[in-house]
C-alpha cells in the first residue's frame, strides 16, 4: 500500500476512534443523575485523561456538555436537544400533551409547561403561552433545575431512592434564598408523593411560581410533568390558587390514560 493510502487510512481509523470515544463519554454522562469529572470518565472508559480532556472539550465547544463552574464536573448539554428536535415532533410523550396543554393553559389563564427529567435538570419539551398579549418567550428546549422546580419535584418523588441520594450527596445549587437545601427537597417529595402534586415558589428565578403533576406511562412510572406557571402572587398566593390543583391533575392524568396508564401517582 503506497504511503499517502496508509495515511489516509491511518486519519480515518483515528477520526472513527475518536467519534466513537466521544459517543461513549456521552453514553456515561447519560447513565445517572451525577455530573462526573474527567478522572472518572478516564478511569469508567479505560482511557487517558488527557484524551477524555480534549473529547469533553470539543463537546462542550459544540454545546453536547457542559461543565459546572464549581465542581469542574460535566453533564450532557442542551446542545443536544437542538440535534434531537425532530425526535420531539415524535416522541409520544409531547403528541399526547397538546391537546390537555391548551385546554390547561386556558383554564387557568396562564402559561403551561411539560417535562421530562434528564439527569439533573427538566427538558421542557412543549410550552403554551399564557392566553394574553404581553410578551412571552418559546420556552421549548429549556433547561430547569430539576430540584428548584415543580415540574422536577412531581418526576422526583417517583425516582428511585438511589437517584435521589445521588443528587442530594453534594449541596444543591442555591439558585435564591428559598432554594430548598436537601433535607428540605427530601421533605417535599414526601409531600408530593402523599399528594400527587409539587409547588415551587420562588426557588429558581424570584416572583415565578408553579404547580406540577407527574404524567404516567403503561407501566405507571413518572415519565413526564406537566404544570402551570406565572407570578407567584397569583399563582400560590399562600396556597395554590382556586382550581388550579384540581385543573393541572385532571390534564396530568388525561395525558397518562392517552399513555396507557390504569393508575398513577397520588
Amino acid at each position: 500500500m503506497p504511503n499517502a493510502e496508509r495515511t489516509r487510512t491511518g486519519r480515518r481509523r483515528s477520526h472513527i476512534q475518536s467519534v466513537d470515544r466521544a459517543a461513549e463519554i456521552l453514553k456515561a454522562l447519560a447513565s445517572g443523575p451525577r455530573r462526573l469529572g474527567v478522572s472518572q470518565l478516564a478511569d469508567q472508559l479505560g482511557l487517558s485523561r488527557p484524551t477524555v480532556h480534549g473529547l469533553l472539550q470539543t463537546l462542550q465547544a459544540h454545546g453536547f456538555v457542559e461543565q459546572d463552574g464549581e465542581s469542574g464536573k460535566y453533564q450532557l448539554g442542551a446542545g443536544l436537544l437542538h440535534l434531537g428536535n425532530s425526535y420531539l415532533d415524535l416522541n409520544e410523550l409531547r403528541s399526547r400533551s397538546l391537546v390537555h396543554a391548551e385546554r390547561l393553559a386556558e383554564r387557568a389563564d396562564a402559561a403551561v409547561r411539560v417535562g421530562v427529567l434528564h439527569g439533573y435538570s427538566v427538558i421542557v419539551v412543549h410550552h403554551v403561552f399564557r392566553p394574553d398579549s404581553g410578551f412571552q418567550v418559546l420556552e421549548v428546549g429549556s433547561q430547569l433545575p430539576a430540584h428548584a422546580s415543580a415540574l422536577g419535584k412531581a418526576m422526583l418523588a417517583y425516582a428511585p431512592p438511589e437517584v435521589i441520594d445521588e443528587l442530594t450527596s453534594e449541596p444543591l445549587p442555591r439558585l435564591t434564598q428559598q432554594t430548598l437545601t436537601a433535607a428540605g427537597l427530601r421533605a417535599q417529595l414526601a409531600q408530593v408523593r402523599e399528594q400527587g402534586l409539587a409547588r415551587e415558589r420562588d426557588e429558581a428565578v424570584l416572583g415565578e411560581a408553579c404547580v406540577a403533576a407527574p404524567i404516567s406511562d403503561h407501566t405507571g412510572a413518572a415519565v413526564g410533568a406537566i404544570g402551570v406557571v406565572g407570578d407567584t402572587g397569583r399563582i400560590l398566593p399562600r396556597s395554590p390558587a382556586k382550581g388550579l390543583p384540581v385543573a393541572v391533575t385532571e390534564a396530568a392524568r388525561a395525558i397518562s390514560r392517552e399513555l396507557g396508564a390504569s393508575r398513577w401517582p397520588g
